[in-house]
């Protein structure tokens, strides 16, 4: 083992460099999982025995042995690691990332099971909601699918609802941070959703005259007033044509079982834009927090 050195960087050629093969991002797991000090998963004690095999542990009390990947989302990861950094990385990295398709054609690796593998980093990727948006704040309705002649707003229909909130920069000329939730209709019930999970009750909110807003006054602060064609909803407008571009443009269509996954991807992206240095480093520490996810799960057949 060397000395645990977290990556930083933006560079194809320096991340090659820096995991050339598997051993080396098994290293990286290893020290990532175990830098603070050993405890059994199954016994609790913290005392490993010394062991010649690589990036293995082994409880000294109970001899259960531990693998760097176990317990977290890379278990059972069903090609090799280098390509699954890999993924990580085009995906916490690039400004769009990259659909399945693309990523099987460049690592020789089924188009399913890349799908898959991207659904796991996405669990990684959800919001912790410990961190509130608050100050100004503006919340509105978009919707995500196939153009329909004939119907636009919120009477569209086929098309995926989603609500979302932003957090502008002090000067209001900026995002700061953004949320964003699919949601089945634009009632009240429905758009609270996003105002408890996101949205701190200390916060100024600006919304439409859209009655669904209404009923939520008991409770959050917020003032209502009409969309001038977008006019007073500058940063929201320019959100909502980012995220349809990148679902266009990448995934071309997203089943709206998954909807809310792809929206936690290009959100937790955007909200880390720029920290982009250590954005891979801390997706890496999400995925190795988060427990297995197992394929079966995403009702896949691979």
């Amino acid at each position: 083992m060397v000395d645990f050195e977290t990556f930083k960087g933006l560079g194809i050629l320096e991340f090659t460099d820096k995991f050339s093969d598997d051993n080396k991002c098994k290293e990286y797991l290893y020290e990532k999982k175990w830098n603070n000090g050993f405890v059994c998963k199954k016994c609790s004690h913290d005392v490993a025995l010394n062991s010649s095999a690589l990036y293995l542990k082994q409880c000294k009390k109970c001899l259960h042995i531990e693998s760097c990947t176990s317990g977290t989302l890379f278990h059972k990861v069903k090609f090799p690691l280098r390509k699954a950094f890999y993924i990580l990385f085009t995906m916490s990295n690039t400004s769009k990332g990259s659909s399945s398709l693309n990523l099987s054609k460049l690592l020789l690796i089924n188009r399913n099971t890349a799908w898959l593998f991207q659904q796991k980093i996405r669990i990684a990727m959800e919001s912790s909601k410990n961190y509130p948006l608050n100050g100004k704040v503006v919340v509105d309705e978009t919707y995500v699918g196939g153009k329909e002649i004939g119907h636009q707003g919120r009477g569209a229909e086929t098309k995926q609802k989603v609500v979302i909130a932003i957090e502008s920069t002090p000067d209001e000329d900026g995002i700061k941070r953004v949320y964003a939730m699919h949601i089945e209709s634009a009632s009240a019930s429905e758009l609270k959703k996003i105002f408890e999970a996101h949205i701190s009750k200390s916060a100024d909110i600006k919304t439409d005259k859209w009655s669904g807003y209404s009923p939520l006054k008991s409770v959050w602060n917020i003032q209502q007033e009409k969309s001038k064609g977008g006019e007073n909803f500058e940063l929201m407008n320019r959100f909502c044509m980012g995220l349809k571009g990148w679902l266009r443009g990448i995934y071309h269509h997203v089943d709206p079982a998954f909807l809310q996954k792809y929206l936690d991807e290009y959100c937790y992206r955007f909200n880390r834009s720029i920290y982009k240095e250590t954005a891979f480093d801390k997706l890496i520490d999400r995925m190795m927090q988060s427990k297995p996810s197992p394929y079966k799960s995403f009702n896949i057949t691979t």
